[in-house]
Formats: structure tokens, C-alpha cells, sequence
């Protein structure tokens, strides 16, 4: 199976599983947004960051090792999921002794029990990481569909209905839990592989030496990127660190599902050419250019349509939110370069670069807090942003010396969709201000993004950008495939 096939199957069932969860996720926080308050959001945020931490040092970056490793056994296996297994216990009893005193460092008492019983989840998922490695490493990402979706929908339903009777945060509670079992459940029917009681000591020391850096990276990057509600969240009020976590999560729903989907494709993919850099290079190029060509146009419609969809989704209390998602949403345009770039170090077994390149970036993260909190919280979201420009001259340094593809090689492949992005965005804003004032606010947002999606695809075509044609042959080839038309070309 060639390149674009493999990329497009495998895209398909990963792109179908990201945006229904997602979308499942999206439509029950829309309810919940009009159930709770911004503050009520922020106390979910900050509980949030104690169970992210704790899921990075319970996988404990053996399972990318598994991923990466050409060829595993039974042994490879079981050692991984009872490292899992007591890893997670120990994580639990030490959340479950230290959730009193991260409810009296941001003085909020409801913290404690929240964090104790919503850590559950973490006990469930290290019973399915071995599985979920197994169908990821083997491309089958259509039975991860069918595992998380129905999940998702029963959990997302349960907790639209705990929060109708007034359960309030706690239906977040319950619904993760509830949906954290069925999919526990689910992975271990459509799973053949089951644990043996054996750990191997020198396949433990083989995996952790390549886990342990991306550990401590994975770490780092968990805590860093939560810095921002932490110190909201103990800096600010608690509506502030709502509305922060609210545009974050609004921005995460296109740009950064777009991006871990393809992420979650090309990793195995990327790993199958480790030893062969051209075909990597080639590889590598031809997915950058295609995200950047899906993530620029989703970006700039994000940010010109930003209020009127915000504003009739959530309603008007939740309109302080716009200005803090435009900004998000343009310092997430460099995000699939990262995670591409720091793939090449991962499948070249390049962990210990992985992880000195996390800490610097680290250290100028902390850098943009200090500096951006004399100016308030715009100042810490206009931070974000220069930390990720500043982020992209760090990543491809060492791709460049791996791949002989610089950084200036790259923005030279991926300007053309960059540029005709943001340019028809500058005009369809500009002419929105004089046009649209009347309309009512579902009309705008209408108008606002069929104007933009329309604009950008006959440009495109126009000028038959590269990325432009790829897709439109992928299409119509799968189209010609599924009916049956043949292509005597």
C-alpha cells in the first residue's frame, strides 16, 4: 500500500473517531456551559491537571517504545501492562493522601473529593494501554472507532442527565467514569492479546531507557502546558480561569484534533521509514503540507467568526471568551510542525534530544509567565504565542541535520496555504464590518465561514496550489474506487 493510501485510510477512521468524540464532547459541554457558571469550569480545570500528569507518569513512554519497536512479543507486552497496572495503583494512593492539600492551595474545599474519586479513571484506563498500543501500531484505527464513540455517547448522555438533576461539576465526574468503563470494556472484547504473569526485566530496562526521556518530555510539556491554569487559576478569578479553560478547549476542538489524528496516523507510519531518510523526508513533507493546508483556513475562520459563534453557542455571558481564542487560535498554527518535527527525533530513537529541546522550551515558557503577568491575562495569552513562534526555530534544528530539510525549507513549502489563509481572512473581516452589521447573529456566523470556505477552495483551484490538487485527486479517486469507475488514465 502506497503512501497516500496508507495516510488516507488510516486518517479516515482516525479523523472519524477524534471529531465524534470530540463533537460528542463539544455538544455536552455546550449544554453544560449553559447549566454552569465560568467559574464552575475553572474548578474543573484545575482538577484537570492533577489527572493529566498522572496519566503521562502511569504510561510512563513505554508505550511509544512498543510502538516504535519493529517487532514485540508476549514478554515486550506483559511487562508493559503490569508496569501499568502498579504504576497507576501507586499514582492513586499518592493523588488520593495529597488532594486535601491542593484543595487548600487554591482554597477550594470541593477540590479534594472531586480529585479523589474522578482519579478513578486512571485505574480503569491502565487496564487498556497494551491494547490500544496493539491496534495503533497495526494502523487499525477503525476498531479504536468503534470502541470509543458508543463510549463516549452513553458517557456524554449520563452526564447531560446527572447535570439536569443538579449534580452540577460532579456529572463530569460521573460521566468520565461511566465512559472510562465501557471503554475498558470494549477494548479488551475486540482485544485478542491477554496479559501472561511474567515480567521480563531486561525488556523492562530495553523499554524504559527510551520511555524514561519521553517521560520526563511528556512530563514537562503536561506541566507546562497547565502552568497557564495553575497560575490562573491561583493568580485570577476563578471566572477568569473559566473563560481561559472554555477558549482553550474551543481552540483544541479543530486545530488540535486536526493535528494528534494525523499525529496518531503518521507516528507508526513515520517509524516504518526510520532507516531510510529520504523516504522519511518525503514522507514527512508530504503530511506537513497537507495539515498546513487543513489547519491555516481553520485557523483564520476560527478567528473572523470567532464572536457570533461563540456567542450563539454559549450565549452572551460567555462572549469575554472571543479575545482569548483569536489569541490561542493563532499560536496554534505552528502546532503541527512541532509535533511532526519532534516525531523524526522519536522514530529516529532520539529521545535524549527530545527531551534537552522540551527543556529548553520549557525555560522560555517560564520566561513568557513571569514577563507576560506584568501585563495581566492578555499578557499571558500573547506569551503563548511567542513561545510557540520562538518553539519552531527550536524543533527543527535537529531535523534539519537528520532529514536535510531546514526550517527556511519548510515555511518555503507551507507559506503558499499560509498566506493565501490569512490574506482572504484580512478581506472577508474587513468587508464583514461593513456588510454584516445587521444580521442577526446565526445569519453572520453562516455567512462568515460559507464566505471564507468558498473563497479559500476557488482560489485554490485557481491557482491549482499542490495541495489543492492532492486532495481533490484523493477524493475523486476513493470516489471512482467506490463506484466503480475505472480509470483508464
Amino acid at each position: 500500500m502506497d503512501l497516500k493510501k496508507q495516510v488516507t485510510q488510516g486518517a479516515i477512521w482516525v479523523f472519524l473517531d477524534q471529531f465524534g468524540v470530540q463533537l460528542v464532547s463539544f455538544l455536552v459541554s455546550l449544554v453544560l456551559a449553559r447549566l454552569l457558571m465560568p467559574a464552575d469550569f475553572g474548578t474543573i480545570a484545575l482538577f484537570n491537571v492533577v489527572i493529566n500528569v498522572s496519566s503521562v507518569l502511569i504510561n510512563g513512554g513505554l508505550s511509544s517504545s512498543l510502538v516504535r519497536t519493529q517487532a514485540v512479543d508476549n514478554r515486550d507486552l506483559s511487562t508493559v501492562f503490569w508496569f501499568n497496572i502498579v504504576m497507576t495503583l501507586l499514582l492513586y494512593l499518592v493523588i488520593f493522601i495529597a488532594s486535601p492539600w491542593i484543595a487548600r492551595f487554591y482554597t477550594m474545599p470541593i477540590l479534594s473529593p472531586i480529585i479523589r474519586v474522578y482519579s478513578i479513571v486512571l485505574i480503569i484506563d491502565s487496564f487498556v494501554h497494551v491494547q490500544a498500543v496493539l491496534f495503533d501500531k497495526n494502523l487499525d484505527f477503525k476498531t479504536t472507532f468503534k470502541v470509543r464513540l458508543p463510549s463516549i455517547v452513553v458517557g456524554g448522555l449520563c452526564g447531560v442527565g446527572f447535570a439536569l438533576a443538579g449534580f452540577g461539576v460532579w456529572s463530569l465526574v460521573y460521566s468520565a467514569l461511566i465512559q472510562n468503563a465501557l471503554y475498558t470494556i470494549q477494548y479488551w472484547f475486540y482485544s485478542d492479546w491477554r496479559p501472561t504473569f511474567e515480567f521480563d526485566r531486561e525488556k523492562f530496562r530495553y523499554h524504559f531507557a527510551f520511555g524514561f526521556r519521553l517521560t520526563l518530555s511528556a512530563l514537562l510539556n503536561v506541566l507546562f502546558n497547565n502552568i497557564y491554569s495553575i497560575v490562573i487559576g491561583k493568580r485570577f478569578a476563578e471566572t477568569t480561569l473559566g473563560y481561559y479553560n472554555r477558549a482553550e478547549s474551543l481552540k483544541n476542538l479543530p486545530i488540535n484534533n486536526v493535528s494528534t489524528a494525523l499525529n496518531k496516523v503518521t507516528y507508526p507510519l513515520f517509524a516504518k521509514f526510520s532507516d531510510d531518510d529520504e523516504k522519511l523526508r518525503n514522507a514527512y513533507r508530504q503530511v506537513l503540507k497537507l495539515v498546513i493546508f487543513i489547519v491555516a483556513p481553520l485557523i483564520c475562520i476560527m478567528m473572523i467568526a470567532a464572536e457570533p459563534i461563540i456567542g450563539l453557542l454559549l450565549g452572551e455571558k460567555w462572549l469575554p471568551v472571543v479575545p482569548y481564542f483569536q489569541i490561542l487560535a493563532l499560536g496554534a498554527l505552528f502546532q503541527p510542525i512541532h509535533n511532526y518535527n519532534l516525531n523524526i527525533l522519536q522514530v529516529k530513537g532520539r529521545a535524549d534530544l527530545y527531551l534537552r529541546l522540551e527543556v529548553i522550551k520549557k525555560l522560555l515558557i517560564i520566561v513568557a509567565v513571569v514577563l507576560g503577568l506584568r501585563f495581566g491575562i492578555y499578557g499571558l495569552l500573547w506569551g503563548q504565542v511567542a513561545v510557540s513562534v520562538a518553539s519552531l526555530f527550536i524543533n527543527t534544528f535537529y531535523t534539519a541535520k537528520f532529514l536535510k530539510y531546514a526550517m527556511l525549507q519548510q515555511l518555503a513549502d507551507l507559506m503558499p496555504s499560509i498566506l493565501i489563509a490569512c490574506g482572504i481572512a484580512a478581506l472577508i473581516w474587513w468587508g464583514s464590518d461593513l456588510l454584516l452589521l445587521d444580521l442577526q447573529i446565526w445569519a453572520k456566523a453562516l455567512v462568515l465561514v460559507a464566505s471564507y470556505v468558498l473563497a479559500f477552495w476557488w482560489f485554490c483551484s485557481l491557482i491549482q496550489l499542490e495541495e489543492y490538487k492532492s486532495i481533490k485527486d484523493l477524493v475523486k479517486n476513493n470516489w471512482q474506487k467506490k463506484n466503480g469507475v475505472i480509470n483508464r488514465n
